[in-house]
């Protein structure tokens, strides 16, 4: 098998072990099909129902198969950069590992990927969910939409493919996996979305409802953050800490006028306006104290671009083969 790689599926799953073995037959059955060589990267996060220990018997007799380990359930955002970090492919191809994606859709990814697209999103045509699952994603959707300026009508889906080049310079960690997109929005890339078939989950429960998507509200305002201030965050902390420094100026000016022309007795006629002044000056200050140092740090990190990413997790490269023979070679800790 040649060293170089063209395409690399990237799989998290957590306690999916009855959902392993049909799913690598499925894509067995695709990648065979690939005109370049793929290769297949399951992440393993933290199962405790045996799927590790299935995972290393298939690497033993495919030498496509890589598996990592995350010493513990660390989300799948994590499991994600992990995967990524162990693939050698030029486009990293993402799905789930509970048989609701199919494998046979990843020659529809491959071919716009080779029509110059950076990011091909998987949109769900059907969808087998409840009627409050629907509004809700629909809410999110439309929200992430507008918000980013992003066309894309599905968000939250897990099949998804990306040029190497960008995921390898975008941060994840949190829940930010479904934001990558967005992310990567400013180094002006080209975004698609393709009709994906989704099956019913065969086995083992869902890990997402809708409580789950609560954390995405934040995560939006985290991306939308990154995106308009990440090298300019005195912009937004200078504009916010200027108001309330300039407010509060104006209120004790007109406090000292009362106090100076009319003999007012401020404190006790108007001793919480008095409180509310100071409060807005220190505030002001405050947060224009906070933007010159994150302008700091900022001209820190763009000075230094070669220092290791503070997002990087520990995992463990448990099992990889890259002979002909299938037969395991020595792995080491990444």
């Amino acid at each position: 098998m040649s060293d170089h790689v063209r395409y690399s599926v990237v799989i998290p799953l957590y306690n999916e072990h009855d959902s392993i073995m049909p799913l690598y037959a499925r894509l067995k059955e695709t990648l065979d099909t690939l005109a370049q060589p793929s290769e297949c990267v399951f992440v393993d996060d933290g199962s405790g129902d045996g799927s590790l220990e299935l995972l290393q018997q298939i690497a033993l007799v495919d030498s496509r198969i890589t598996v990592v380990a995350m010493p513990q359930n660390s989300g799948k955002s994590v499991a994600l950069s992990a995967g990524f970090s162990a693939a050698r492919g030029d486009f990293l191809i993402t799905m789930d590992g509970d048989l609701q994606h199919d494998p046979a859709d990843i020659p529809h990814f491959i071919e716009k990927l080779e029509e110059g697209f950076d990011i091909v999103c998987g949109c769900r045509v059907q969808r087998n969910e409840g009627l409050l699952q629907r509004l809700s994603n629909r809410m999110a959707n439309w929200s992430l939409a507008r918000l980013t300026g992003i066309n894309i009508r599905d968000w939250g889906g897990g099949f998804k493919a990306y040029k190497r080049s960008l995921v390898s310079n975008v941060p994840i960690y949190g829940e930010l996996q479904r934001l990558i997109p967005a992310l990567a929005l400013r180094r002006g890339v080209r975004v698609c979305e393709i009709p994906i078939t989704v099956a019913p989950r065969q086995h083992g429960v869902s890990k997402y409802g809708v409580v789950s998507k609560l954390p995405v509200i934040f995560d939006l305002m985290t991306v939308r953050f990154l995106l308009r201030y990440l090298s300019r965050p005195l912009h937004f902390f200078g504009a916010v800490g200027f108001l309330g420094l300039f407010a509060g100026s104006m209120l004790a000016f007109w406090l000292m006028m009362l106090r100076l022309v009319y003999g007012v007795h401020v404190m006790a006629e108007h001793g919480p306006l008095v409180i509310t002044a100071a409060v807005l000056i220190v505030a002001g200050i405050q947060l224009l104290a906070l933007g010159l140092l994150a302008e700091m740090l900022t001209r820190y990190h763009y000075e230094d671009r070669s220092r290791t990413a503070a997002n990087s997790s520990p995992y463990v490269i448990c099992a990889q083969s890259h002979s002909e023979n299938g037969i395991l070679g020595p792995s080491s800790p990444g």
